[in-house]
């Protein structure tokens, strides 16, 4: 077949001219990259051998190849893995297929342009372009693969300057080999010659020591003999058992074994430094920060498995995008089962990346048979559990990691809410919210039920876009002269979870936009009784009037007991669903009938007051039922709602504005 030369996408040949110029503090990540795409290729063939005995794939000796030529100043990473085809070569490496791609480069080229090094590490880690990573120390890059079960392999090649190419070849041995033609550069300076064993020797120690496929190297020897392939018998353990713990010797004309293959999880806390995990979870989790916590958990007994979590220090870009992947990695007996095993994780703890290694599934476990397995769920219950527990031993043990942690995840959280029942008391022991009471730091549920004052009987919440836009809502006013805290409510998930929720601690949960208000103590209400029965007595024909008047959008107007500035608000009646909540319901194609609210009045206002007396006194009621328009209008703007008919609304003020000058 002829060789073919394609065009780069555009995003992709942008992200290439960043990474030619160099937008890393560190170089040496690009080999952990490949190693890291190589050690997968041999999980997934392991893999599909186990399910498919027609493969007729050699999985004697899986292990990954380091070949370095000085004189040609090359690098070679190669694989005995699963390989790509021809397609997955032209869909994986040709393009960035993956949504967001333009917000991605625009956050990544303002991190650039600020000096952030460390920002610009993290979004390409959360993008997973590794691969792409080579193009920092190369001035071209060739990859020859073929996929396992077929005879004819692909060979790519580019220089990163927008074009590449594709041709078929005949003779490419299974798996995928990556050569590198290294930047002079990168040669001449010995701190960076990628070429030297001893560079390679640190990386990998410091990036892949941990990876549970040998990772071989020709040692002088071996290329002086001509023996620098892969073809030697391992004597380095059972790789797919975690490797025996020791590097092999490089004995003379032999190739040299540079990683321990050491699983983590397995071994005890005492004996793995915190870098050790930390480069798994880069390598597993394909990050390129540190993780904020790891959690360690050994289940012993009639079911034994081990697990090693993390959680990220921030979210991916693409954590509420459909499609992202979630779960944990699944061994069984230090065997790769499969990449995001869902059945492991709920749904709203999909950012929590990790190994789970069981000891009692079958190695042939399929994901449908997962979904039924009884240990799969309890093994799903005791990780959220023990995930939940961590993250509230966070909140009081290491506040700050905790604060990092609710700023990235706490809206996927407060997701479980709304789906896990048995961890409900969990999640809200381990949710904080913002509140009234410290405009800087957020309140627990269990601090707010200690602050409550005497009498108090709910958790007031208010829900909104913004905690401006709440603070200075008319329904805040009667709160604020009493000094009763208010939690402030601003994600989304908010305005639906609080309505799953009845209670906390023996308290209800209150809404102060939903219902009618009672602040008062007893003998307040003494006091009160009086002037509110001649208050009703004085505006119920204005009150009755305006009900007919504005039935197209309300369904009462009444007098208020919350309002002490403003003239009006809009509240929704107790059981009813808030325009919020009718508009989330619309975003995800559900059609809901619009809900019709009550108008609340302050009968204090003099603008009221003025409205009741033209209305007593005005024969022709155009113009008090313009003012009663208007009124709802102010009232629904004061709580950022949106007008019916916002011209109308405009046209009626200009021409009361006009009157008054």
């Amino acid at each position: 077949m002829a060789t073919e030369t394609f065009e780069f996408q555009v995003e992709a040949r942008q992200l290439l001219q960043m990474m030619i110029h160099s937008i890393y503090s560190n170089k040496d990540v690009f080999l952990r990259e490949l190693i890291s795409n190589a050690s997968d290729a041999l999980d997934k063939l392991r893999l599909e051998a186990l399910r498919d005995d027609t493969l007729g794939a050699d999985v004697s000796d899986l292990h990954i190849g380091i070949e370095a030529d000085k004189d040609a100043r090359t690098l070679t990473v190669r694989d005995n893995g699963v390989g790509m085809s021809h397609d997955e070569v032209v869909q994986l490496i040709g393009t960035i297929a993956k949504s967001g791609t333009a917000k991605f480069l625009q956050e990544l080229k303002a991190a650039k342009d600020a000096g952030d090094t460390t920002a610009t590490e993290g979004l390409i880690g959360q993008f997973g372009v590794g691969f792409y990573s080579s193009f920092m120390v190369a001035d071209e890059v060739t990859l020859v693969t073929r996929r396992a079960g077929e005879s004819q392999g692909t060979r790519w090649a580019s220089t990163g300057e927008g074009t590449y190419t594709i041709e078929t070849v005949d003779d490419a041995p299974q798996g995928t080999a990556v050569t590198l033609r290294l930047k002079p550069e990168d040669t001449e300076d010995q701190l960076f010659d990628y070429t030297s064993p001893w560079k390679i020797k640190e990386i990998v120690k410091r990036y892949s020591d941990f990876i549970t496929w040998p990772i071989r190297m020709a040692t002088e020897a071996a290329a002086d003999s001509g023996d620098a392939s892969e073809d030697g018998d391992s004597e380095d353990g059972d790789s797919e058992n975690g490797g025996s713990g020791d590097r092999e010797a490089a004995a003379p004309g032999r190739p040299e074994t540079l990683n321990s293959m050491k699983a983590l999880w397995a071994r005890s806390r005492d004996e793995v430094s915190d870098e050790e995990y930390h480069e798994l979870y880069k390598h597993i989790s394909h990050d390129w920060t540190d993780p904020l916590e790891t959690i360690r958990l050994q289940a012993e007994g009639t079911f034994e498995y081990q697990a090693l979590l993390f959680l990220p220090s921030h979210a991916p870009q693409d954590l509420f995008m459909q499609g992202y992947k979630r779960g944990v990695q699944l061994y069984v007996k230090r065997v790769f089962i499969m990449d995001d095993c869902e059945a492991l994780m709920p749904d709203y703890l999909r950012f929590v990346k990790g190994v789970v290694d069981a000891q009692d599934l079958s190695l042939n476990v399929s994901r449908e048979i997962l979904q039924q397995d009884r240990q799969i769920q309890l093994m799903h219950r005791r990780l959220t559990k023990k995930v939940l527990s961590t993250v509230k031993d966070m909140m009081s043990g290491a506040p700050d990691r905790y604060a990092t942690f609710w700023r990235e995840f706490g809206r996927v959280l407060k997701e479980g809410l709304l789906s896990d029942f048995e961890n409900r008391d969990a999640i809200l022991a381990a949710s904080s919210f913002a509140s009234t009471h410290d405009k800087d730091e957020p309140t627990t549920l269990r601090q707010y039920v200690e602050r409550m004052k005497d009498g108090q009987k709910h958790i007031y919440y208010m829900t909104g876009e913004t905690r401006q836009a709440i603070e200075n809502s008319p329904h805040m006013e009667a709160f604020r002269a009493k000094g009763i805290e208010v939690l402030l409510l601003t994600d989304p998930v908010d305005e639906v979870w609080v309505g799953t929720v009845p209670d906390f601690d023996g308290k209800e949960l209150h809404s102060i936009a939903k219902g009618e208000v009672d602040l008062e103590t007893e003998e307040e209400k003494k006091e009160a009784d009086t002037q509110r029965e001649k208050q009703q007595e004085e505006f119920a024909g204005l009150l009755t009037w305006m009900t007919d008047k504005l039935s197209e959008n309300v369904k009462e107007v009444r007098l208020s007991t919350r309002l002490t500035v403003s003239p009006a608000c809009i509240v929704s009646d107790t059981h009813d669903v808030t325009p919020a909540l009718e508009n989330i319901y619309r975003a995800m194609g559900q059609e809901v009938p619009r809900v019709k609210r009550i108008l609340e009045l302050n009968p204090g206002h003099p603008l009221v007051s003025g409205l009741n007396k033209a209305h007593a006194e005005c024969d022709d009621d155009s113009g008090p039922a313009e003012t009663a328009e208007l009124v709802y209008g102010m009232a629904l703007l004061a709580e950022g709602g949106e007008l019916p008919d916002p011209s109308r609304f405009v046209t009626l003020m200009a021409d009361r504005l006009q009157r008054t000058l």
